[in-house]
């Protein structure tokens, strides 16, 4: 898979293959892609959590939001959880700003699980007094994004967006649907 292929792979996957287990060892892989990365001023203040425990996989779903816009969805159903969870903190002992070091990451990480076959998403909606007390966390480490990750057990398909309407959406077949940008919308100018 080229890297374009990779990108467009690369979606925002809310429903997995429960059974298939994630190995605590292939976490600890795709983690290790963020160390290099870009970091602003080199600080390098990311830290990771990674849970590939059922019964602490339990814990953390139930401290998470799933998809606003599908209204009255509630989340994966039971089997269709995932199978592990990457917590991304920012540790404030080493700097107080994280410039945009979390973005980078979290994309190259969610890149190294769709190379090798897994899906997932960025969870910004957290219950993050509760996590942190779960996974006894200290308090120099604030929790910024939970990616989610599995064997995708759904079809995501872009689409072009109208309307400037930028919600997704589940059709009758359960197909999500993500309008995206045209990118004559994107591009303000090129200058020669």
């Amino acid at each position: 898979m080229n890297f374009s292929e990779l990108v467009k792979k690369n979606r925002s996957y809310r429903r997995f293959r429960e059974e298939e287990r994630i190995s605590g060892e292939q976490l600890e892989q795709w983690i290790g892609l963020s160390r290099f990365v870009p970091s602003g001023r080199n600080n390098q203040p990311l830290k990771y959590t990674g849970s590939v425990n059922p019964e602490l996989n339990a814990g953390i779903f139930q401290l998470l939001a799933w998809a606003g816009y599908l209204t009255g969805w509630a989340g994966p159903a039971e089997g269709e959880r995932p199978a592990a969870y990457i917590v991304v903190m920012h540790d404030k002992s080493i700097s107080e700003n994280r410039y945009c070091d979390d973005g980078i990451a979290v994309q190259t990480i969610l890149l190294g699980a769709v190379e090798d076959g897994y899906g997932g998403c960025i969870i910004g909606s957290v219950n993050k007094a509760k996590l942190a007390a779960l996974l006894q966390l200290p308090q120099h480490l604030e929790i910024l994004w939970v990616i989610a990750l599995g064997k995708p057990a759904e079809t995501v398909v872009i689409e072009d967006m109208k309307h400037n309407d930028v919600k997704y959406w589940r059709d009758e077949n359960q197909i999500h649907h993500v309008p995206k940008r045209a990118l004559n919308q994107l591009i303000w100018s090129i200058i020669p």
